[in-house]
């Protein structure tokens, strides 16, 4: 275990870490650039918006009064030089919290890196830890540094105007982009809407696209409907393999793979903005093929066994039930339920809630509500099992979803569509901040 005294720092190595926070503070991150400020509301990381838009920072749930934050190292974005890890009060001061400290964790449980808080004082929030780049590697410093304005005066440290309506620093509205073509860029016709199929209706259903590469790329689908989609990505090869959404300044934008794994193979949830338009950056070591499927697409289950290996998205039609998952990798097991009874909005997906969160070998049983459900396994870096236990008929039968039509294309919207499980809602950051501590 590495302790580190207040002010001083330590090397940690850059693979996936598990920050935890203990004991009962409310915790948030925030993603800084070169001049210690966040770009916009998106790069706070905290309850109301658990993920960074990247996927590389995400509060991963509570435990026995110990907050766990995810930060895959090689995921932060170029830009972001220090990821600060932030505990607010939910009553008192930090010197009436007992036990109070930070800890990073490597995938295999090891602690890197441990600061005990011991000089705790009146302060409501205080900067615990910080992790930041450092010789081209990471390195973590315990921080220690309160706040008595509490999360106000860390927002005006960090460039957010808590009185402001709009993001900290606002960007200048995006050039007028022209209409997309219809053509998809590869032989296969673009994609055409059809009727959804009996047993699954949220979401539009076309005909996939398909296509092949060899090493990095970036790929580009135009025609496909808004919304929800499937990407199955198969690599022949080893070596790294990431993929990243693109946005409107083709900036990477949602990590949707960052894996070590020898020939991926994987299909991975994302969401097509409103101009059906769909652009992503592969970096990969070998030939490659990418399908893009419709959310019907998705394997159901069952109470039969599924057996497969890697991430993939898996489609609960029936009642009331239990999932049972048998994982047998190495690495990170995180499972997302994305409940969409009620949901109108077949553009768009719901806040997802974390199922499971952990590494290595596992047996879990967690309960699903009643279909719709898409089950996402995000990450599943060995083979795995998944089956229904105690499966309940479905009390009523799913109410149809709205299929958007395949034409006309609407033109983009000034604002990108929310990627999944994220709530991009600046309002929802200051309503936060001004409230002091939570």
């Amino acid at each position: 275990m590495g302790e580190v005294a207040k002010g001083g720092n330590a090397f940690v190595p850059s693979v996936p870490l598990r920050i935890a926070v203990r004991n009962g503070l409310d915790t948030s991150a925030w993603l800084l650039t070169a001049d210690g400020r966040v770009r916009g509301d998106g790069d706070i990381v905290f309850h109301g918006a658990p993920a960074h838009p990247s996927g590389a920072v995400r509060l991963a749930g509570v435990e026995d009064g110990t907050v766990w934050l995810e930060a895959g190292l090689t995921a932060v974005e170029e830009e972001i030089v220090r990821v600060l890890v932030v505990g607010a009060t939910q009553s008192g001061a930090m010197r009436d919290v007992a036990g109070l400290s930070v800890e990073a964790l490597a995938p295999d449980g090891t602690s890197v890196a441990r600061y005990e808080v011991t000089d705790g004082g009146g302060e409501t929030v205080m900067v615990l830890a910080e992790l930041y780049r450092r010789a081209g590697g990471w390195k973590f410093r315990a921080v220690g540094q309160g706040y008595l304005d509490g999360l106000v005066g860390l927002a005006a440290d960090h460039g957010v105007d808590v009185t402001a309506d709009d993001g900290p620093r606002p960007a200048p509205a995006p050039a007028p982009v022209p209409a997309p073509t219809v053509a998809v860029p590869h032989p296969v016709p673009p994609p055409a809407v059809t009727q959804p199929i009996a047993d699954w209706s949220f979401g539009a259903v076309f005909e996939p696209y398909e296509q092949h590469g060899r090493d990095n790329d970036v790929i580009t689908v135009d025609g496909l409907p808004p919304g929800p989609v499937i990407l199955e990505l198969t690599l022949e090869g080893g070596g790294y393999t990431g993929l990243w959404t693109l946005d409107r300044r083709n900036k990477q934008k949602d990590n949707l793979v960052n894996s070590t794994e020898h020939a991926f193979r994987g299909r991975l949830l994302t969401v097509v903005p409103e101009s059906g338009r769909l652009r992503l950056r592969l970096q990969a070591d070998g030939p490659w093929q990418l399908r893009v499927l419709p959310l019907a697409a998705g394997r159901r289950l069952t109470e039969e066994w599924l057996e497969c290996g890697g991430p993939d998205v898996l489609l609960h039609t029936a009642g009331t039930a239990d999932l049972a998952i048998r994982y047998r990798g190495d690495r990170n097991l995180i499972v997302h339920l994305y409940e969409l009874a009620g949901y109108d909005d077949p553009t768009t997906l719901p806040t997802y809630e974390n199922a499971v969160n952990e590494i290595g070998k596992r047996r879990e049983t967690v309960p699903l509500p009643e279909g719709p459900v898409i089950v996402q396994l995000e990450m599943a870096d060995g083979p795995w099992q998944a089956r229904l236990k105690g499966l309940r008929p479905h009390s009523a039968p799913p109410t149809p979803m709205p299929v958007p039509a395949a034409a006309p294309v609407p033109a983009p919207a000034v604002a990108p569509i929310p990627a999944p499980g994220k709530v991009p809602e600046p309002r929802k950051v200051r309503d936060w901040l001004r409230l002091g501590r939570r």
